[in-house]
């Protein structure tokens, strides 16, 4: 079969499969935000059905395994009942995805499902406490090794604004609006001031970050600003009520 190479072809694959079994596929993350990096950014989606069982995951094996020979990776893959329930458990990633998606196929999945600020605050402390400790082992470690350092950060930028968006929220302040170059260092500008923290190391460091490679010089205060940053919002959201 030929492998679908964009999302449509991957949504008239998915129905042509699924039939009236297919609720929804969406498009999310930075390709829906318009942020997307060819070659660095993945193309994300997610694929609400009526049910998953053996029979369903046979029809859509051939496309997905099609479209993920093309260097995507596969939908997430949920039925509607999880789909309704998990809104506590996703807080952060439902909040990312009901701000910039787009239906390819089915309907708008989004009616009846709510977001609980209690949920959402939890949750980003957790994700924020988990980042923090395994960006100060990698500090710790990789110190006075820059290279590797810089690919470590790198790594961890994009999931680092997704968490910036959510504190925003929980601020009561709107993220600047997407798609931007400048985005990502709009963000942590405004992440900065928030925590009460020096804007610039942040947002020189996710500017020269964004599009290429990062380069650490030994040393580079940077990666402490960075660190600093986590670690005050971790803070900020743990005295949030």
């Amino acid at each position: 079969m030929a492998r679908p190479k964009t999302v449509e072809e991957l949504a008239a694959a998915l129905e042509a499969a699924l039939g009236s079994r297919l609720v929804a596929l969406v498009l999310y993350g930075s390709t829906a935000r318009g942020t997307h990096v060819p070659g660095r950014s993945d193309v994300n989606t997610l694929l609400i059905v009526d049910a998953v069982d053996e029979p369903l995951l046979a029809a859509i094996a051939p496309s997905i395994a099609a479209w993920s020979k093309n260097g995507h990776p596969a939908p997430i893959l949920l039925s509607s009942a999880e789909w309704r329930d998990s809104a506590d458990v996703f807080a952060i990633e439902y909040q990312e995805m009901r701000e910039a998606h787009r239906v390819l196929a089915g309907r708008d999945p989004w009616a009846g499902v709510t977001v609980q600020r209690a949920d959402l605050r939890r949750q980003l402390e957790q994700e924020l406490m988990g980042k923090l400790v395994r960006l100060r082992q990698a500090y710790a470690a990789l110190r006075d090794d820059p290279k590797r350092l810089a690919a470590v950060l790198s790594a961890s930028m994009a999931g680092f604004l997704t968490m910036v968006r959510a504190l925003l929220r929980l601020a009561g302040r709107t993220p600047p609006p997407t798609p931007s170059p400048a985005a990502p260092d709009a963000l942590v500008r405004e992440a900065a001031v928030l925590l009460g923290l020096p804007p610039e190391p942040l947002a020189e460091l996710f500017g020269q970050a964004r599009g290429r490679a990062l380069k650490l010089s030994p040393g580079d205060p940077r990666a402490a600003a960075y660190l600093a940053a986590v670690a005050r919002a971790a803070d900020y959201v743990n005295r949030l009520t």
